[in-house]
Formats: structure tokens, C-alpha cells, sequence
């Protein structure tokens, strides 16, 4: 897939400030802190597009970017270690509770785990969730380029069977710095989206 066009849209709290159309929606969901805004910014070619910050949790909405004026890439809220209450971490944790129930439109959910690390409780839980909503996942390990190359393939491995997802769910090494594993993200996009449009045609 070539990325002609991208450009922010919208942000929503709920359901009802969602865009209001039937593009296809292709969803990031992971850690505050495992570069969700890196990889939009990477996959788009647009580094400002997404804000990176060094603070995790600044995604406190979900974020909808329209991509070639035919789907849009939606930044979910991140969760885990962003230093904020208990009262707003179950805000966030609501908004994608309802996203995943209510966006008829979501076609693929990249979940990003870090490589370097152990999938937490929170990942796991969310792998659960995903689970719950038989919502088609891809697994983005992100961060690859800081691991050597002969460890990359046996512990993304690990790390899928750790979250409990089955043979058949796609896991794709990356980084957003080397560029690593972009393509074959970019290629699944297209696949997803060629889906929903032909849902439609």
C-alpha cells in the first residue's frame, strides 16, 4: 500500500463523535509507552501526524486519522504506566470498552507490545478483550531494532504464545526507526481494506 494522504480528523470520548461514514477502520491499541504514535507517524511517512511525547499516556481519546481519504487509522487510548488516576484510567479503559462494541466499521486491531519485555497483565487482559470481541488482531513487536537479530523471531514468538493467541494470528517484528517489519504491516492494511470494500461493493 502506498500512503498518498494523512491527516488528523476527529477525537471522541463516545460513540456518537465517531466519524459518521462507512470507511473501514484500522485500530492501534497498546502500553502507553510502546510507540503507537511512532508507528502512525512511521506508517504514514509524517512524523508530526501523530504526537510522540516522552510522558505515556497522553493519548486520552480515541484519535481518528483519515489515511488516502478511504479508511482511518484510530489511536486507541493507551494503558499500563501513564502516571494518572484510577478514576481516569477507567475512563479510558470505558472508551475502548465501547469503541470495540459499537465501531461497526473496525476492520483489523494492531496490538503493539514492546519486544524487549514480558507481555504485562494489562496486555494480557487486553489480549482477553480482543479474544472477547473476535476482533481480526494483528501483533505488532515493536522496538526491534533495539534487540539482536537472532533473538527477534523466537521471542515474538514467545511473547504470541504468552497472550494466548493462536497459530493463525499474524505477529510482525518492527521499528519505526529502521523502518523494519512496515511493509509487511502496510501490506495487511491493504488486505483489510480491500475486504471492507468489497463488503461494500
Amino acid at each position: 500500500m502506498k500512503i498518498i494522504t494523512a491527516e488528523f480528523f476527529t477525537s471522541a470520548e463516545k460513540p456518537s463523535q465517531y466519524p459518521q461514514d462507512d470507511l473501514p477502520h484500522i485500530a492501534l491499541v497498546g502500553k502507553s509507552n510502546v510507540g503507537k504514535s511512532s508507528l502512525i507517524n512511521a506508517l504514514t511517512n509524517n512524523k508530526k501526524l501523530a504526537r510522540v511525547s516522552s510522558s505515556p499516556g497522553k493519548t486520552r481519546l480515541v484519535n481518528f486519522f483519515l489515511v488516502n481519504q478511504n479508511f482511518y487509522i484510530v489511536d486507541l487510548p493507551g494503558y499500563g504506566f501513564a502516571k494518572v488516576s484510577k478514576s481516569e484510567k477507567e475512563k479510558w479503559g470505558t472508551m475502548i470498552d465501547q469503541y470495540f462494541s459499537t465501531a461497526k466499521q473496525l476492520q483489523l486491531l494492531i496490538m503493539l507490545v514492546d519486544i524487549r519485555h514480558d507481555p504485562t497483565r494489562e496486555d494480557k487482559q487486553m489480549a482477553e478483550w480482543i479474544r472477547y470481541y473476535k476482533i481480526p488482531v494483528i501483533l505488532a513487536l515493536t522496538k526491534s531494532d533495539k534487540l539482536g537479530k537472532t533473538r527477534i523471531k523466537p521471542r515474538a514468538a514467545q511473547i504470541k504464545k504468552e497472550l494466548g493467541f493462536s497459530g493463525d494470528i499474524m505477529h510482525i517484528p518492527c521499528s519505526s526507526v529502521t523502518g523494519y517489519g512496515l511493509d509487511e504491516i502496510q501490506d495487511s492494511l491493504d488486505h483489510y481494506i480491500t475486504l471492507k470494500q468489497t463488503d461494500i461493493i
